[in-house]
């Protein structure tokens, strides 16, 4: 490695790793895209109730459709990722999401799609997203190093969240005024922002395992197995994101089937759920300890608790209200869970054990689509919120009795390890300890 490699300081400023020259690339880039993506979803959402009369099911096909592709290619993903280029692959598969979202938006345009054209779409992006979430994910190490990780982190979901918010605000406002093309045509200009800062980057200065594992993914597998305190948390965002993170579903029939709001109105729902989220991410920004487990489930309690709550919404304003303090719960649990989760991997394996991680919480989603999808179009939207808010608190309580049931009485000696600052290793000894201190 080069001497060039800034080496910026510690401490517990939110936005340190932003001193990191490629990383302030990097989350440039991709708030641009990111916006450009949620824009596309809502106009994605919107074009689909108009095709098909508004239905749940057929929105919900659609959005299993996108992720599908992740419950079959993830783990193949995170295995390259491990093995080669992130930042060329990263470009690669932005390139490719540029052509097809160009597509579907010259189709829009010309008054040509049809609903196959989206999930065609949808299937695609899917696809290309199984080999770069895991790969965008493990990326950020590579950027910042172990000690400012949990900082761009959390800032990563920082400029997640500032895009979902300004995203569906801008969409709903364009849909209403010009139609759904033209929000197609931005996200597909987009994602040439990603290309332009992975350009701009200076590869000396990345931070690359000092040895790339050259294992198959039954070797990432074995790899968590030897780490059992990364086994609960994964668990339990299995669950919650089955049954409780179908905002992508949920959000646009609560606010065309029960609020009868407009796609402005729409979009300022979303937005309402996405500054709650981002208030979440910039609290977690500060995080320089490995979460706990008790973290983690306490946040996914609160999380189920708040989604239920926000089922019985009596209208648009109480209902966006309750929306913020559902999407800051889910961010605060989704980062918990991450950092406990990426910070307990060795770096070599980092990226296979993210690619789990990303199978979980976004290869689950077409599972929970379908049965949301058949709930909604039974019993209505409102069940589908209190089905899954529901579900997420009683994994957190079974959670809560698995840690407990493993705990042992923990020695004064062992106590740090759950505590004590950040390391890029974490012996499967070490986790061990950690589950103890439940």
């Amino acid at each position: 490695m080069s001497d060039r490699r800034p080496r910026p300081k510690g401490g517990r400023g939110v936005f340190r790793s932003l001193k990191v020259r490629n990383f302030r690339l990097f989350a440039t880039g991709q708030l641009l895209s990111v916006t450009g993506t949620w824009m596309m979803v809502v106009a994605q959402d919107w074009l689909v109730l108009d095709l098909t009369g508004d239905s749940g099911l057929a929105l919900g096909l659609v959005t299993a459709t996108q992720f599908g592709p992740m419950l079959l290619f993830t783990l193949y993903g995170g295995k390259l990722a491990d093995r080669h280029d992130k930042r060329l692959l990263l470009g690669l598969c932005n390139a490719g999401s540029l052509a097809g979202a160009l597509w579907l938006a010259v189709m829009v345009l010309s008054d040509s799609v049809r609903l196959w054209h989206v999930f065609a779409f949808a299937f695609f992006l899917g696809l290309v997203n199984s080999l770069e979430v895991p790969t965008r994910m493990s990326f950020v190490g590579e950027m910042v190093g172990p000690r400012l990780l949990p900082n761009a982190s959390a800032l990563s979901a920082a400029y997640f969240n500032v895009a979902r918010v300004i995203g569906p605000a801008l969409a709903g406002l364009i849909i209403s005024v010009f139609g759904v093309g033209p929000v197609m045509a931005f996200n597909a200009v987009s994602y040439s922002a990603v290309l332009v800062c992975l350009r701009l980057m200076r590869p000396d200065e990345l931070r690359a395992p000092v040895t790339r594992q050259r294992g198959g993914v039954r070797d990432g597998l074995r790899h968590m197995r030897d780490r059992p305190a990364l086994m609960t948390p994964l668990l339990l965002v299995l669950l919650v994101s089955v049954f409780a993170l179908n905002f992508q579903l949920t959000l646009p029939l609560l606010a065309k089937n029960v609020f009868h709001a407009d796609a402005r109105s729409f979009g300022l729902l979303t937005a309402a759920f996405s500054f709650g989220s981002l208030c979440a991410a910039l609290a977690t920004a500060t995080r320089t300890r490995r979460p706990s487990s008790r973290t983690v489930v306490m946040s996914a309690a609160v999380f189920g608790l708040l989604e239920t709550v926000a089922g019985w919404s009596p209208g648009l304003l109480a209902g966006a209200t309750l929306l913020a303090a559902t999407g800051c719960a889910s961010v605060y649990f989704g980062q918990a869970a991450n950092h406990r989760v990426q910070l307990g991997a060795d770096p070599g394996y980092r990226g296979r054990v993210l690619a789990v991680y990303t199978l979980i919480m976004q290869g689950s989603t077409p599972i929970g689509a379908l049965i949301m999808g058949w709930i909604i179009s039974h019993y209505g939207v409102r069940a589908g919120l209190w089905l899954g808010g529901a579900v997420a608190v009683l994994a957190a309580a079974a959670a809560a009795v698995l840690e407990h049931s493993r705990a042992a009485p923990v020695t004064k000696a062992s106590r740090p390890t759950e505590s004590g600052p950040l390391s890029p290793d974490h012996s499967a000894a070490s986790d061990r300890a950690s589950d103890r201190s439940w």
